[in-house]
């Protein structure tokens, strides 16, 4: 890109005979022959306050649509709450805090012994009541 825009500049300006020699049939083709209507973009100065605002809200609305990504931002978004939410339980479940009185030792406990309910061992011990239970029933 740079090495070609430095030969451009090096050749100098191409003669008024010349420009029309070298146009193509197809750069042609996307030669309006009609004005337009309005200047783009238009002199800020010689607007009132209000059509200023107007085009600087106009403008702002199509940059936003111009470069809106929703997928990106949908996986920025999920990323960020994956990273967070993982931060905040393992601080909670697991960091060691190196303090005598851990701030969340009690959350810590009920969550272990819930899952410990879970574990094979737990599983025979909750069932004795429930087989006690019928046992006696007969």
């Amino acid at each position: 890109m740079f090495a070609t825009l430095v030969r451009r500049m090096a050749g100098g300006p191409i003669p008024p005979g010349l420009r029309s020699a070298t146009r193509t049939p197809l750069a042609e083709a996307y030669i309006s022959p009609y004005k337009p209507k309005k200047i783009w973009p238009p002199d800020f100065s010689k607007l009132s306050q209000k059509e200023q605002f107007r085009f600087e809200r106009r403008y702002k609305r199509r940059v936003k649509l111009a470069t809106a990504r929703p997928r990106w931002d949908k996986f920025v978004k999920l990323a960020q709450l994956f990273s967070v939410t993982s931060l905040v339980i393992y601080s909670v479940l697991f960091m060691d805090w190196q303090m005598e009185n851990q701030p969340f030792q009690g959350l810590r406990n009920s969550f272990w012994d819930v899952l410990g309910a879970f574990s094979p061992e737990q599983r025979h011990e909750r069932r004795t009541p429930d087989i006690a239970v019928i046992t006696n029933s007969k």
